[in-house]
């Protein structure tokens, strides 16, 4: 089964999406996700480069031998660009085998672990009242757990609430309840750390107040936080019993994560900007955190991540793939499959993509009863209407970043 053609097709129906386009001379297709929110171009150059020459002629079924030679091949290994290129491209092999074999992806994986996935939503708003209405509407599409994401006074805008809550000083447009932005340069948001740390306690407390002790509620400090301020927010929390606290402090000093631990028994999720399992070998071998929060389409591809959950599961660590809506619809079936067929699965996020991304991409998951599922098609479920993708043109677009009051720029 020999890859005759690789496309990189890039849209923007909601958001850039880059998806790489494999054809075997039996007339198989196989998609994989590449989008880098923010860098998508970047990804795109790689793999028009570097990438799509070596593939032709390869053997499609030859799935670990093609990742190792594009990894190993490269020289300059790992990074953001170089794994999301890699992971495309096994992505959109497993999709090809899946095709092959007649059979979803999962069944390849080991077959399923169980029956459905449970999922997570993104709740926000900039007061109690806001926040409350929306953890009501996730409640009322079928979410069981929630994350929540609140303004803190004095702040005027924040990572987390969506675009129904948006601050009147962030003059972008949000889409898709993303905080991409389109325009030529990046929006800057303020933040205070102290202002943060006395503000959560009192929101998380309202919330259960209000919805009562079961349901899974999640948070995201988003990588601002010093060691001993993420440990200080994580035992304020601890009374609310949280089913995470998300990217508590920058990850890539993870020896700092032992101070955390030492402090706090809130469970620690990290990871989404990784890369590979040598960014996880530490974190997992000192059992510093709970859950892995990696995404296929950042970390390899489907065979890469696989690996990094089987080393998690020999210290009881699940997992907790990274699912925003700059995961495309084809990345989002992949870690579907992979989350049904491993075992220490622990939640997987889940935020819809728009109507324009669900008829450029067409899916045959399900969501009932706040459970996900890739469903029994062939591969991963998931075919491109290229001409529907044709009608999008990318369009530029930053990630916010932020300045303290005094003007540094602090961790976004």
């Amino acid at each position: 089964m020999i890859i005759e053609q690789a496309e990189v097709i890039v849209t923007s129906p909601d958001r850039n999406f880059v998806t790489l386009k494999l054809t075997t001379d039996d007339g198989l297709t196989g998609l994989g996700d590449a989008t880098l929110n923010g860098r998508e171009l970047a990804v795109v150059s790689y793999l028009k480069e570097h990438v799509v020459p070596l593939l032709l002629g390869r053997d499609a079924h030859r799935i670990e031998d093609t990742w190792q030679f594009l990894y190993r091949s490269a020289y300059w290994r790992r990074g953001p660009v170089t794994m999301a290129a890699v992971a495309a491209v096994d992505t959109a092999l497993w999709d090809i085998k899946g095709k092959a074999a007649g059979m979803p992806v999962y069944q390849l994986l080991g077959g399923a672990s169980r029956t459905g996935l449970l999922a997570y939503g993104h709740a926000s708003g900039k007061t109690t009242e806001e926040l409350f209405d929306s953890i009501r509407s996730y409640q009322e599409q079928g979410y069981r757990a929630i994350r929540v994401q609140t303004g803190v006074p004095g702040l005027k805008s924040i990572y987390g609430i969506a675009s129904n809550a948006t601050f009147e000083a962030n003059t972008g447009v949000r889409y898709d309840y993303e905080p991409a932005q389109r325009g030529d340069l990046p929006k800057e948001e303020d933040w205070d750390t102290r202002s943060y740390l006395r503000h959560v306690p009192t929101v998380f407390e309202a919330v259960r107040n209000e919805f009562g002790p079961e349901v899974p509620l999640l948070h995201d400090a988003h990588h601002r936080l010093t060691p001993v301020q993420a440990a200080k927010l994580g035992k304020s929390l601890e009374p609310y019993d949280l089913f995470w606290l998300e990217d508590v402090t920058p990850a890539e000093n993870q020896e700092a994560l032992r101070l955390v631990r030492q402090h706090t028994t809130t469970p620690l999720a990290i990871g989404e900007i990784f890369n590979t399992v040598w960014d996880y070998q530490f974190i997992i071998r000192e059992q510093l955190i709970d859950y892995v929060r990696s995404a296929v389409t950042h970390t390899g591809g489907i065979s890469h991540l696989k690996k990094i959950l089987d080393y998690a599961a020999q210290y009881q660590i699940k997992s907790g793939m990274h699912g925003p809506t700059d995961i495309s619809p084809v990345g989002m079936a992949a870690q579907m499959h992979l989350s049904l067929a491993v075992h220490n699965f622990g939640i997987l996020e889940y935020m819809k993509h728009g109507q324009k991304t669900d008829q450029v991409f067409a899916q045959s998951f399900t969501w009932e009863n706040g459970m996900l599922h890739p469903g029994d098609k062939p591969g991963l479920g998931v075919e491109l209407d290229t001409d529907e993708a044709g009608r999008y043109p990318y369009v530029r677009a930053y990630l916010p970043f932020n300045r303290l009051a005094d003007g540094t720029v602090h961790d976004w």
